[in-house]
């Protein structure tokens, strides 16, 4: 079974193989409602970062204590994404899902009842944890999709995206207006219903898909370290996403600081500055279809280009707020739009390992955008906005040059 696994690991490469059935098909309807399942699930992650100051206030502490909330959540994502996602290749995704759904709801009902800090850091790590439900929901579509050929693959990705754009862009609005009118836990219990309305949806609008492949868990897991070093796509579209991260992450850590020391805005005004960047779930699809159109290199060169070309207008951004804006529209476009051209890359190659693939893609994605943060706020403190600006711009072009890079086709083979 093991080495069903290595072949299935060395043909990622390589165009799907001929002859596999099609998938039963991707309806309209149906992807409507895995695009609203990402928004779904993605909110959840992100919704307790409105809710600290009230959910402090309750508790009686300090609101940095309850940092450790969001954190722990975050931390809990990433370890779903890389412990769990890789099981939809060797498992029904129909029925992962619906139990990630389920659990994940159980979870935010534990948030809701808390009694002390403690178990709110433990419930939103659980809450994380269990939340990769878009990183399985993209390969289920496109497997679903199967049967409609390549060119519509891009798109099915952007589609899926934008929904979960949506819910991360709208989580932070829902949850900080929700609370001012009914209170912190009542957030976490409306977001437990409608997961679990969305799970009852999902059971009767899915279709079950077989399993992509029939290794074990257990080996689906440790041929990702192998996926990586073996194949020069998987390599150049992953450290790409992960360079295009630190960008992105450098920007958004340090738009708080320079929004309340230029422009004297308050946390109000910060949280809706978010809503700016609403274009870009509009966008996304769109550049699924721009990966269709003009193939993975010439997409993602050209929606890294925007990265690196918002980037520019942000400059002018530290004091003029029209550049400001300008800057985080075309910045955002470019960078969730090369995410939708890098997983319909991705995409292309074996079907057997889409889980993994999104695995490896999303673990490095992650990666870079805490590395961001991080340095974003060293050059901040060293040379304020411009040294900001000049960090993302680097590394946007890094990860342009890594993406345009060509690869050695031919590797030397194993003994």
């Amino acid at each position: 079974m093991n080495e069903s696994v290595v072949e299935s690991a060395e043909s990622a490469s390589a165009p799907p193989r001929a002859g596999r059935p099609p998938g039963p098909g991707l309806t309209r309807r149906t992807a409507l409602v895995l695009a609203f399942t990402s928004a779904v699930t993605a909110a959840n992650v992100y919704l307790n970062q409105p809710l600290l100051g009230a959910a402090a206030d309750s508790f009686g502490v300090s609101p940095d204590v309850l940092g450790a909330v969001p954190t722990a959540t975050q931390l809990g994502y990433a370890a779903g994404i890389l412990l769990l996602v890789p099981a939809g290749d060797s498992h029904d995704r129909r029925r992962l899902i619906l139990g990630l759904g389920t659990a994940s709801a159980l979870a935010l009902a534990a948030c809701a009842v808390a009694p002390t800090v403690a178990w709110l850091v433990v419930a939103g790590f659980a809450v994380g944890l269990l939340s990769p439900v878009p990183q399985l929901v993209t390969p289920l579509a496109v497997a679903l999709a199967a049967g409609g050929g390549e060119a519509n693959r891009g798109r099915v990705v952007g589609t899926v995206q934008a929904g979960l754009l949506v819910g991360v862009l709208a989580s932070r609005a829902y949850a900080g207006a929700l609370a001012e009118q009914v209170g912190w836990r009542a957030v976490f219990g409306c977001s437990c219903a409608l997961t679990l309305l969305t799970v009852l949806v999902l059971r009767r609008a899915l279709p079950r898909v077989p399993a992509a492949g029939s290794a074990s868990y257990r080996a689906t897991l440790a041929s990702l370290p192998r996926l990586f070093a073996a194949h020069p796509p998987v390599r150049r579209i992953t450290v790409s996403g992960a360079l295009v991260g630190i960008a992105f992450g450098a920007f958004w850590t340090t738009l708080t600081f320079l929004l309340e020391g230029e422009y004297g805005y308050g946390s109000t005004e910060i949280g809706l500055f978010g809503l700016v960047a609403a274009a870009s779930a509009l966008a996304s699809p769109y550049a699924g279809r721009l990966a269709d159109r003009l193939g993975q290199r010439g997409a993602m060169a050209a929606l890294i280009g925007l990265v690196i070309a918002g980037w520019l207008l942000l400059l002018p951004g530290g004091s003029a707020l029209a550049w400001l804006l300008a800057g985080v529209v075309v910045l955002d476009v470019g960078v969730w739009g090369s995410q939708a051209a890098s997983q319909a890359a991705l995409f292309g190659l074996d079907p057997a390992v889409h889980s993994r693939l999104n695995t490896l893609y999303f673990t490095l994605r992650f990666l870079g955008i805490g590395v961001g943060s991080l340095v974003g706020t060293v050059a901040w403190s060293g040379g304020g906005w411009p040294a900001v600006v000049a960090t993302g711009a680097t590394t946007a072009l890094a990860g342009l040059l890594v993406a345009v890079s060509p690869e050695r086709l031919r590797r030397r083979r194993r003994p």
